[in-house]
């Protein structure tokens, strides 16, 4: 072996060998298991989070618009599967819940609403003490991670879930405090509609009983950057005791017209039974007013998808309401759901020669012309 070929060989192992360590060097790249793992250990770790039995987060003040709420928002979360927004003591007047199945109540004009679908999603999303990441598996939950974003200029691992019900969205986890930084999802503004993609801020960490929770969140909507709505908590608290009979719809002694929204609501995937009620009680109780029942029994059909007995319902008060600005109003936002854009636009110019400024139809018209 001549001395240059010596050299080859010798330059060639130690060339392998050099690659050989740098690759050991080189730390493995982490999966989505050891993303999780890192993140609820960042939060304070499992025991710390199993620990936990209820969460009321209170004081909390929401945004929307405009819109700023008085700073008294309170949520409640508790195990097996308990969710309450709202506090049937202090302010029962809106509450929405779930114990087992979503519900919503309005004290005005009294009705429980057990909603289904996109609703109901809405509701019972979220009604876990320890967040969709610990005891994923058990939960329905399967993660993914699609790789690497950055969230406010900083880097964060970007991880998509899928829950049981095969809703999913994506999960920002910062890389150096590996706390969630933001969410994404496609989702709609109000219940029904169409979907827009929107990405949640969160910060103002704080820790509740060994554990660190987000106190603040922003959402925007990514097309545009506009600012959609927004909360922040004053307070959080765990392992209140809060009784059970609380996450679910309030009882109630119901009136003759309470009653009969509930029967329209109740046989909204059926449009015929709706409208066989609703003649049936028009013809037994003449002086009872139908409208606003008609107009609430209407707009959670809607919401709920049942759209033909929504348009049918809504059409027949409209009728006999002629004068009354919300019943065109309620009529023109079902068109519009349909994308009946034309007929909508004529109930809401209808609504509003009833009642000039009528803040809904105002609203909705905009909408249409965008």
């Amino acid at each position: 072996m001549t001395m240059r070929s010596a050299a080859s060989a010798i330059a060639s192992v130690c060339l392998s060998f050099a690659v050989a360590t740098c690759a050991q060097a080189q730390p493995a790249a982490l999966n989505v298991d050891d993303i999780i793992a890192r993140h609820i250990e960042a939060r304070g770790g499992a025991d710390a989070m199993r620990n936990i039995r209820t969460l009321v987060f209170d004081d909390g003040t929401y945004s929307e618009g405009d819109y700023v709420g008085d700073g008294d928002a309170v949520m409640m979360i508790s195990r097996p599967y308990y969710k309450l927004v709202g506090h049937p003591e202090r302010d029962p007047g809106y509450m929405e819940g779930y114990d087992g199945a979503a519900w919503e109540w309005f004290a005005d004009p009294g009705v429980v609403v057990r909603t289904v679908g996109r609703p109901s999603e809405a509701i019972r999303h979220g009604a876990d003490v320890e967040s969709a990441f610990l005891d994923y598996a058990e939960k329905g939950y399967t993660h993914e991670l699609i790789g690497e974003a950055l969230i406010d200029g900083k880097p964060a691992y970007q991880v998509r879930s899928t829950a049981m019900d095969g809703t999913s969205g994506d999960s920002f986890i910062d890389k150096e405090s590996l706390l969630v930084v933001a969410a994404r999802a496609a989702t709609p503004i109000h219940a029904f509609g169409a979907a827009v993609e929107r990405e949640s801020r969160f910060g103002d960490y704080r820790e509740v009983a060994g554990v660190l929770f987000w106190f603040r969140d922003e959402t925007f909507q990514i097309a545009t950057g506009e600012r959609l709505s927004g909360m922040q908590w004053g307070t959080i608290e765990a392992n209140v005791d809060i009784p059970e009979a609380w996450f679910s719809p309030p009882e109630f002694e119901r009136s003759r017209i309470q009653t009969f929204i509930e029967q329209l609501y109740i046989q909204r995937a059926d449009p015929p039974s709706v409208m066989w009620t609703y003649h049936a009680f028009r013809r037994a109780y003449p002086g009872e007013s139908t409208q606003v029942a008609s107009e609430v029994a209407g707009f959670q059909s809607l919401k709920m998808g049942a759209v033909e007995t929504a348009i049918v319902l809504l059409e027949q008060n409209a009728a006999d309401y002629p004068d009354a600005a919300d019943s065109a109003f309620g009529l023109g936002r079902a068109y519009a759901t349909v994308g009946r854009t034309d007929d909508a636009r004529a109930e809401f110019e209808r609504a509003l020669r009833l009642e000039p400024g009528h803040v809904r139809a105002t609203r909705a018209m905009a909408d249409l012309d965008n």
